[in-house]
């Protein structure tokens, strides 16, 4: 049997919770572990965010078996709302922790516990989830039987590169001959020109002033305002203390003129941020610098993927081998008249019909 308790702090969840997210940290990469959580919670959020951290314990032996970070959310008209611990920054999402053995009861418990709490919840969303993880099934199992109706739906196309233990010469030699001629013809053009300068940063003196390209570089760039400012920078000096931090710039004349923000971890070299100046678009300036960050990962950093993270744009099939989905989980609160609106406008009758005949007895509340 287990319970689940919900926490407002991180701190305040059981001792062994760092612990469960540094084992999710080293199994499924960046976006599980506490270090992103914190950051995100602190400087990618508003500032009237509420967290609600749900953790499942063992009541055998107290053992903390997961832990779903959440916030509450303001919904329309009154409707209480909880989220993942997720939002525009995120390009993956998940539950921290629970061996298959063990998770269709622990999800069971926590399903029942934001089910059933009081005042009630009247919708949960969960985006972007990998879909094809055991959790995603096992979760809308849990939710269902808890009394809630679900949906699931589609949030974008996840594009990535299996290495296959190649190294970057093998990698390249496979590329469209459209994209390997431009990096053949404007590499050369450039290096003979002598105008363009190359780096990777990881950290140390040159962080700060590397960090400041970045910015200047994204506002010159087609890229709307951060949402959140402090939170890029932010993020790269916690990547930089933790080592997986690959700052690239390039400077063209002595002016910052491209930008990338990879962040290699557990194996992985995910490509987060990426802008260029506009004024040097004729160079493919973009091109040039993804091309030396990825000889970088492969060769260097060893990875065993590259992660293009958010979205289906055209280029990043040039540079990726495979695409998968990311998708979310909406629940509706059956035991809710808000809830129960909510599931009749976005799901119609006849699956709010189904929901309903898993509802055990008792009337809904308001």
């Amino acid at each position: 049997m287990f319970v689940a308790e919900a926490h407002t702090r991180f701190a305040d969840l059981p001792e062994q919770a760092p612990a469960l997210f540094e084992q999710a940290l080293s199994q499924r990469g960046l976006f599980f572990s506490l270090p992103w959580f914190r950051h995100l919670a602190a400087a990618g959020l508003d500032s009237d965010a509420r967290l609600r951290l749900y953790g499942v314990r063992a009541q055998s032996d107290g053992k903390l078996a997961c832990v779903l970070p959440l916030r509450e959310a303001a919904g329309r008209h009154g409707m209480r709302q909880l989220e993942g611990l997720s939002n525009w920054y995120s390009s993956l999402y998940g539950l921290i922790g629970s061996d298959e053995a063990a998770q269709h009861q622990a999800l069971a418990a926590l399903a029942a516990a934001i089910a059933a709490e009081r005042p009630r919840w009247d919708v949960l969303d969960l985006h972007p989830l990998d879909p094809d993880d055991p959790s995603f099934e096992a979760l809308l199992q849990a939710l269902r039987s808890a009394g809630m109706a679900t949906q699931r739906y589609f949030c974008f196309q996840n594009w990535y590169l299996d290495v296959a233990g190649r190294c970057y010469d093998d990698y390249a030699a496979g590329l469209p001959s459209r994209l390997k001629n431009t990096l053949k013809r404007k590499g050369r053009q450039l290096d003979k020109s002598g105008r363009a300068r190359f780096e990777i940063v990881t950290g140390g003196a040159q962080l700060e002033s590397a960090i400041a390209a970045y910015e200047q570089i994204y506002a010159a760039s087609w890229k709307s305002p951060e949402p959140a400012p402090d939170f890029m920078p932010g993020l790269m000096r916690l990547c930089a203390d933790r080592g997986w931090l690959r700052l690239g710039i390039a400077t063209v004349d002595d002016e910052p003129a491209a930008a990338q923000l990879w962040i290699v971890c557990a194996g992985v070299a995910s490509i987060y941020k990426l802008a260029y100046d506009e004024k040097f678009a004729s160079l493919s300036i973009g091109s040039l610098l993804t091309e030396r960050l990825m000889r970088h990962a492969i060769d260097v950093d060893r990875v065993r993927e590259v992660d293009y993270l958010t979205g289906d744009d055209a280029y990043k099939r040039d540079w990726m081998s495979h695409s998968r989905p990311r998708c979310g989980i909406i629940a509706f609160n059956l035991r809710s008249v808000r809830g129960i609106a909510a599931a009749a406008l976005h799901l119609g009758g006849g699956l709010l019909k189904s929901g309903w005949r898993r509802l055990r007895p008792g009337p809904a509340e308001r």
